[in-house]
């Protein structure tokens, strides 16, 4: 199926890739920085809206359970209504729920407005590959999708940071607010220049969306996520348990009605012949696996270093700050590096990320107080790791999905990465309340952390021998 661009005007009035690329990536960059800058303000939010511990897990898994269930949906939108068009909607509805979350009055409505972020979120980030992958070939394509890669995983590095900075400035007095509130006047000039730089883009048969494969998929995702976002909290009750029983046979009932629509030549959502690909297989669970390391990291993280060791969110954000910059550093060179290492760079990417969460955890186990001196180094060591593994993971799924549909393979990279995200945010989180309880001392706290840090490296491991793996591919 080929892709083609449907322009208001001759071809020589074409916007040049280029100039529109960083609008595009605007677009990566804010749903990935919202998923991640929550988490050094939640002990703030949890004081200002009185939240408990399952509503804090609801801010971040809520806004994630939302974008992991409609991104292969809002994907094959922009293929059949316009790319540009869908991308537009998208910014337009994040730009206004994300004003919502910052002037939310309870805890309630904060998830509310975070739920529709995430649908917002879902009908935008898709957009960004399928046009990426439409408006360039070759070289260049490979090289914006580098761009692209090191741009989402940047900006989940900076997010504790730039959170961290925004809420200890607490601008006008407005605590953490200003968290959300900052996607406004970047959203708006995101919309202004958005038509003229970008072409619209679309697949000519683009057939109709599944509306079936869309709610069964996202029944499926949201029965593992909630009962384990929720679980703990409300004390394992029988909802919870048939909620988990219940996900086996939706699932299995979605990929049945999935191959009968490929079989019969139908357009399913989600093709099972894209999984029965041996590297873009083994390429989405790595990306998933990896995915729940972050989002359970960077959960856990922030909640320990702020009311288990005291620190306060500035301390919290200075704290990632080498893993940021060592983030950065390789994000730089990765493009020299795959050219010259391969898979193998994957490999040690995944086994410096486990390197470096030991060192934390060393650090946190030995140390009777955790300093941001004594946290850089191990950190810095992960930043390495999480970069030198994802930017070259995303360039290599997308590698192994088809280039002719381009939404659909933005749609399903984007829910794998959501779903592990959510799911790491949701299952360590609730590892970590469930070892604290109510009020920890330092001793659980140090329990819980190292807990925490043990899983993440054992997630690392496996996705270091998955990797691995795609030698022979």
């Amino acid at each position: 199926m080929a892709i083609t661009s449907v322009l208001p005007g001759p071809s020589a009035t074409r916007p040049a890739p280029w100039r529109a690329l960083p609008v595009l990536l605007t677009g990566a960059f804010l749903p990935v920085l919202d998923a991640f800058i929550v988490n050094v303000a939640l002990p703030s939010i949890g004081r200002d809206l009185h939240a408990g511990p399952a509503e804090l897990e609801l801010t971040v898994s809520g806004y994630g359970v939302a974008y992991a269930c409609t991104l292969v949906a809002g994907g094959r939108l922009g293929d059949r209504f316009g790319r540009r068009r869908l991308f537009m909607i998208g910014m337009l509805a994040f730009t206004l729920m994300s004003t919502g979350c910052g002037l939310a009055p309870s805890t309630a409505a904060l998830i509310g407005f975070r739920v529709a972020q995430g649908l917002a979120a879902a009908l935008m980030f898709p957009q960004v590959l399928a046009a990426i992958q439409a408006n360039f070939t070759g070289g260049d394509r490979q090289r914006a999708l580098g761009v692209f890669g090191a741009v989402i995983g940047a900006a989940g590095a900076v997010g504790q940071v730039f959170g961290g900075w925004l809420l200890s400035a607490d601008v006008a007095g407005l605590g953490w607010r200003p968290l959300f509130l900052v996607n406004a006047p970047v959203g708006i000039v995101a919309l202004l220049v958005c038509r003229r730089l970008v072409p619209e883009t679309r697949s000519p048969a683009a057939s109709r969306v599944d509306v079936w494969g869309s709610f069964s998929l996202a029944v499926a995702i949201a029965l593992v996520l909630l009962p384990v976002t929720l679980g703990r909290a409300s004390g394992w009750p029988l909802w919870t348990w048939l909620c988990l029983a219940a996900a086996a046979p939706v699932g299995a009932g979605f990929f049945v009605s999935q191959s009968r629509a490929e079989r019969s030549g139908g357009t399913p959502l989600l093709p099972p012949s894209l999984l029965r690909l041996p590297a873009a297989r083994r390429a989405l669970v790595s990306i998933t696996l990896f995915a729940m390391c972050i989002g359970g990291f960077l959960f856990t993280t922030a909640i320990t270093l702020q009311v288990g060791h005291g620190f306060t969110p500035v301390e919290a954000g200075l704290t990632m700050a080498p893993c940021t910059l060592a983030f950065l550093g390789v994000a730089v060179f990765n493009g020299r590096l795959v050219a010259r290492y391969g898979i193998r760079l994957l490999v040690a990417g995944a086994l410096a990320f486990a390197l470096g969460l030991a060192g934390y955890g060393a650090v946190v186990a030995l140390s009777p107080q955790v300093t941001v001196l004594g946290a850089a180094l191990p950190l810095a060591v992960a930043g390495l790791g999480w970069a030198a593994l994802l930017v070259p993971l995303i360039g290599l799924v997308l590698a192994s999905l088809p280039a002719d549909r381009a939404g659909l393979a933005g749609g399903v990279l984007s829910t794998a990465m959501q779903i592990g995200l959510a799911l790491g945010a949701s299952a360590l989180g609730s590892v970590l309340f469930a070892i604290v309880g109510e009020a920890g001392d330092s001793g659980q706290w140090r329990v819980a952390t190292l807990t925490g840090v043990a899983v993440e490296c054992g997630l690392a491991l496996v996705v270091a021998a998955v990797v691995g793996r795609l030698r022979a591919e």
